[in-house]
């Protein structure tokens, strides 16, 4: 049985956490701290995560007897966290965005933070299983993906190297629920009040998760923003609690076939549970994919075959958060990555 903590179990992305492994077969949570919950039972702050008679730790504790902790803290706690679990031997899976990004000069610009633990980045895996699956057995820290990263990426990367006949800029544009944003009630821009019946773009051309696409890109296709230029991604904010549908447009030099496309997202869909690939002429809308950790994918093209929609939704906290991140542990301990998710 694998012994897990959980540090920042009570925030969103902690409560999904908690809510999946407590079906989970081979895992157990034997620590979930909170800075605002300590000493009080899980089931008594959260009744709807029934028979979690666990009880919250403060952010202070010692993670002795767990073999993998899960961070779900902001990006600033993380930092300190992470080198401490580390030097217990502990393996770490980060849902913050610390270890996402290599350039530590991107990622102080983006995040507006002095990365104090550089040379981590080196022992770091990118947790995307569909790519990385192999590389994930043996990492002793997973960077957890971002969830629009995770929306865009898992529909652009199947293009492969049909991504060198792209004119002009690639253009993803997401929609996600309050969630997706943090949704924290102290923030008046992801309030209730604020979100409900309004419908807004934020962060436009500074959002964190933009270099973080590009990074992927580049690694993994033959992409490069120094000839394409920079991809262009917008996020919106819905009315929604969670969900994330994002839009992702393509312009080609050369006519490619529906039946081209078609078979490289088929291909790519093959030994990769999660990834649902919808029938011809259909998109997927939210519910597609809603409390579960798949992620649905369907596009659609022009007269001239040049022009391309690819569209994806996911849960958020699921495949774009905690799913995710127990998919990862999944792959790291040598368990199915289906084990708990299904």
């Amino acid at each position: 049985m694998i012994q897990v903590g959980i540090v920042g179990a009570a925030g969103l992305s902690g409560q999904e956490l908690l809510h999946w492994l407590a079906s989970h077969p081979e895992a157990e949570v034997v620590t979930a701290t909170t800075g605002k919950f300590k000493g009080i039972r899980i089931e008594d702050v959260f009744p709807f995560l029934t028979g979690q008679r666990l009880v919250f730790q403060g952010h202070d504790t010692e993670f002795s007897g767990c073999d993998v902790v899960f961070l779900a803290i902001p990006n600033h706690a993380s930092l300190e966290h992470v080198p401490r679990l580390v030097d217990k031997g502990i393996r770490v899976i980060d849902l913050s965005g610390v270890y996402r990004l290599r350039n530590i000069g991107e990622f102080e610009k983006y995040y507006r933070l002095k990365h104090t633990s550089p040379e981590l980045l080196s022992k770091t895996v990118f947790g995307l299983p569909e790519y990385f699956r192999d590389s994930l057995k043996n990492a002793s820290i997973v960077a957890n993906p971002g969830c629009y990263p995770t929306g865009a990426l898992l529909g652009i990367l199947p293009f492969g190297n049909l991504l060198k006949k792209l004119k002009g800029t690639l253009v993803i544009d997401a929609k996600s629920g309050v969630s997706g944003a943090g949704g924290r009630v102290e923030d008046d821009t992801t309030n209730y009040v604020e979100v409900n019946e309004n419908f807004r773009a934020y962060k436009a051309f500074s959002h964190q998760h933009q270099p973080e696409i590009k990074q992927l890109l580049e690694d993994l296709t033959p992409f490069d923003s120094t000839k394409q230029g920079e991809p262009v991604f917008t996020p919106y904010l819905l009315p929604l609690n969670r969900g994330i549908l994002t839009g992702i447009y393509l312009h080609f030099s050369q006519s490619i076939s529906e039946q081209e496309i078609r078979s490289r997202f088929e291909t790519f869909a093959v030994g990769n549970p999660f990834i649902r690939i919808m029938s011809e002429g259909n998109l997927p809308d939210l519910r597609s994919t809603v409390n579960s950790n798949r992620c649905a994918i369907g596009w659609a093209s022009d007269e001239s075959g040049c022009n391309w929609l690819v569209q994806t939704s996911i849960d958020n906290l699921v495949k774009g958060a905690s799913g995710q991140a127990i998919q990862n542990m999944n792959l790291m301990f040598g368990l199915p990555e289906t084990t708990g998710l299904q």
